[in-house]
């Protein structure tokens, strides 16, 4: 670019006085040149003088190489002018640093920046400012290292790690966007609990998993994304496992959570947060097609959408519904409606809740959620005051849904007795134990036996014929 502005200072120098300088003209041109750094060295760690292997004594103008979308030089002229040489010519020709003249500011990395210069480091925007400093923001990450740290170093019975997901997300984003189910009502927290028929000598194995009682009926966790729509993933996910137990096999549908996000509307938030109550009575009245029918994400790009409905139903007689639309998956062979009972409520009594699971399939429960659970990596889980000592903003909690499966017990290095609950969350398999938990049982840790749900699939003999 150099050489090909110098040669049409050449043109019109003879076409004016009819003598040519090239040299002279190249040399004034390098000379006034604006800098190759004028907003400080880019590619610091490039290798370009090195690329050449020699260096150039004395003034070499064909001593270059390709630099981003121009050419540096490599001979001893450009230090002259210190506009023009290559990154690396002070280092590999001389031997010693870039003058600081080059650098504006902000040093990082070995690298000098301007004022108004920006990085992120992790959930934070941090600027150079004229005082030569780096301002970074000050916001409490989802991703807390020294919390990380804390808790593996500590003896608290579950290990902490780093997800990429969650990397570059505050806190408060993670609570609003990863959570998403709204705390129940006082009118729905005091709906009539359901007594279990038991015998005071009742005994429960210390370990169930109802993926072993129920082989190839229990779905996995999905990942709900940057979408607060754990209400409907919960939902989907046990009413999915109940149909499928209580048709026997017959039938194994994997409820769509994206068919709840976008057609139940009435006071709920789709990827804004939603109701389990509302969800329930979605499910009961109007009923969802399958995952295969009507996938994450079908309304446009990303897992979640807030979009306009695109499955209806109609009635067909004694409380079922057909579809009226034909499935957003154009390759699905099925649209059929699928509905449940009206959920009941069970005690928080945990050997109530164990039996209920034991003897008809996984419960949905409510679960507040700390910022210490987001980097949950494995063991039973409690929630640790890691955080107190710090400003409140790194301390939040809001409220989840999950579905519980089974249930055992670990015993600790001390030999004490630790009893959890085998949960399944909605942040994808690379999370927790390949997208399950296990957390304290029996010690309403974190509320999870606060408000705990069942339900019945609705099945009849012509169902089970007809998607047998």
């Amino acid at each position: 670019m150099k050489i090909l502005f110098a040669l049409s200072i050449i043109l019109i120098s003879t076409a004016e006085d009819g003598f040519a300088r090239p040299k002279n003209l190249i040399r004034s041109r390098r000379t006034v040149s604006p800098g190759l750094h004028s907003h400080g060295i880019r590619d610091f760690y490039g290798h370009y003088c090195q690329q050449r292997q020699t260096c150039c004594p004395g003034r070499d103008d064909s001593c270059t190489v390709r630099y981003l979308d121009t050419v540096c030089y490599c001979d001893l002229f450009c230090n002259r002018t210190i506009s023009d040489c290559c990154p690396d010519f002070w280092n590999f020709c001389l031997g010693t640093p870039p003058p600081p003249s080059l650098f504006q500011d902000c040093r990082r990395n070995n690298q000098y920046f301007k004022s108004g210069a920006t990085y992120k480091e992790n959930c934070n925007l941090c600027t150079c400012g004229k005082d030569g400093k780096w301002h970074c923001e000050e916001n409490a990450c989802l991703i807390n290292e020294e919390l990380i740290k804390e808790i593996n170093i500590g003896n608290y019975g579950w290990k902490a790690g780093n997800y990429s997901q969650f990397w570059g997300m505050t806190l408060d984003e993670g609570i609003r966007y990863r959570l998403g189910t709204t705390k129940p009502s006082s009118t729905v927290m005091n709906m009539n609990e359901i007594q279990m028929s038991m015998e005071p000598t009742e005994i429960f194995p210390v370990r169930f998993d109802a993926r072993e009682k129920w082989p190839h009926m229990i779905h996995e966790p999905l990942d709900q994304g940057n979408c607060a729509g754990s209400w409907a993933f919960s939902t989907a996910s046990v009413a999915s496992d109940r149909l499928s137990i209580h048709s026997m096999g017959h039938m194994t549908p994997e409820l769509s959570p994206q068919n709840l996000l976008s057609c139940d509307k009435q006071n709920q938030g789709g990827c804004n947060g939603g109701r389990l109550d509302g969800a329930w009575w979605y499910l009961r009245r109007r009923g969802v097609v399958s995952d295969i029918c009507y996938p994450l994400g079908s309304q446009g790009s990303g897992p979640m959408v807030n979009g306009p409905c695109m499955m209806r139903s109609h009635s067909v007689g004694r409380g079922r519904r057909q579809a009226t639309m034909q499935c957003p998956n154009p390759y699905s062979e099925s649209n059929d409606i699928f509905q449940t009972t009206p959920p009941y409520r069970l005690s928080k009594n945990e050997k109530e809740i164990m039996k209920e699971i034991m003897e008809n399939g996984p419960v949905q429960a409510i679960l507040e959620v700390h910022e210490d659970f987001f980097v949950y990596k494995g063991g039973i889980y409690r929630h640790m005051l890691v955080m107190e000592r710090n400003p409140e903003k790194y301390r939040r909690h809001g409220t989840h849904s999950v579905k519980i499966i089974g249930w055992g017990e670990d015993i600790g290095h001390r030999g004490e007795q630790n009893k959890y609950w085998l949960a399944a969350n909605s942040w994808g398999k690379n999370w927790g134990e390949n997208g399950y938990f296990r957390i304290a049982r029996g010690e309403n840790e974190c509320e999870i036996e606060s408000f705990v749900v069942g339900v019945w699939g609705r099945v009849s003999m012509e169902d089970m014929h007809h998607k047998k």
